[in-house]
């Protein structure tokens, strides 16, 4: 920090875009695999950005993933556990994707990891991130926000203690998820793919100009940061009673507030939300969360100050 309180940081000289970390989520697949073959639209003066499938196996198969999800094996004891060919297959390719891009936490690793999903929710573009206090983030997102206007594009923000999780990006100094929805599992949408595409293209702009020495004056960025995971309602045996209320469903970024209904029994009966203040339900009905027992998160409001960035001298 200087006496003007802008916040400097090193150039982003190591940039990647990773696809498939979850393997029937078509439209990072699909983008990852087309700038393998000519990347010529991703890369910009005085940086180098690797396009990467991070699981082949799953996106051979177009599943999830293999044997454990992919985005949530990055924890340390993953990471430094030692090597055993009898290790889940994502948990070893953990591994292998640390020593590439990190390792995790060292000066060595990446500057900035682009994690590409797309959900079955109806949140449409969301870009997420993992801290509050990562300006050089929060710059970013900004200048994608205001780039694609008067396209929306929310952010979420995933720091929860309990409620966060050891991403394939978090490998990165800079780690950002971008979720395009909604889009089926193992179907690819052009206006999807296109909304993935333009995003990127003015995420590697900004770091051009980052790199080139442009200052970033302070600026707010419009966040919704993650409270609480929501499950379905379910009977001693652990079973599903209630779905998505029709009100909430395909409601993402929408408030929800105390008394509205939340669930629908099965005979029609409603289950409303019994919180004291409005929240915003997000990743509503998602499909791959069942198997995670959440039927949406909830989430609250808030204003971010950045500082103004600058590369360091």
């Amino acid at each position: 920090m200087t006496s003007r309180n802008v916040s400097c940081f090193p150039e982003a000289r190591k940039v990647a875009i990773f696809g498939g970390t979850h393997g029937n989520e078509m439209s990072g697949v699909m983008l990852v695999n087309m700038w393998k073959k000519n990347g010529a639209e991703i890369q910009r003066n005085g940086m180098v950005t690797k396009p990467f499938i991070t699981n082949p196996r799953a996106v051979e198969k177009c599943t999830r993933y293999i044997d454990t999800d992919l985005n949530r094996a990055f924890t340390p004891e993953n990471l430094s556990g030692p090597w055993d060919e009898g290790l889940p297959y994502e948990v070893q390719r953990a591994k292998e994707i640390n020593q590439m891009f990190g390792p995790k936490g060292s000066p060595d690793a990446y500057d900035v990891i682009f994690d590409l999903h797309n959900t079955t929710s109806n949140m449409g573009s969301t870009l997420i991130l993992e801290s509050s206090t990562d300006h050089f983030n929060l710059q970013m997102v900004h200048y994608i926000k205001k780039s694609i206007a008067p396209a929306s594009c929310a952010v979420l923000l995933n720091e929860h203690p309990h409620l966060k999780y050891s991403t394939s990006r978090s490998v990165a100094k800079h780690p950002i998820g971008l979720e395009v929805g909604p889009q089926p599992q193992g179907v690819l949408r052009s206006n999807i793919f296109e909304s993935m595409r333009d995003i990127l293209k003015h995420a590697l702009d900004f770091i051009e100009l980052f790199n080139t020495g442009v200052e970033f004056p302070p600026c707010a960025v419009d966040v919704f940061k993650v409270i609480e995971r929501v499950d379905y309602p379910r009977d001693a045996n652990g079973n599903i009673t209630a779905m998505v209320h029709p009100h909430l469903q395909d409601c993402d970024w929408e408030p929800l507030n105390p008394g509205d209904p939340m669930f629908q029994t099965f005979d029609g009966r409603a289950v409303p939300y019994q919180g004291s203040s409005p929240v915003y339900p997000t990743f509503i009905n998602e499909a791959a969360y069942y198997e995670k027992q959440q039927a949406f998160v909830i989430t609250r409001r808030e204003m971010l100050a950045a500082t103004a960035i600058r590369k360091s001298i």
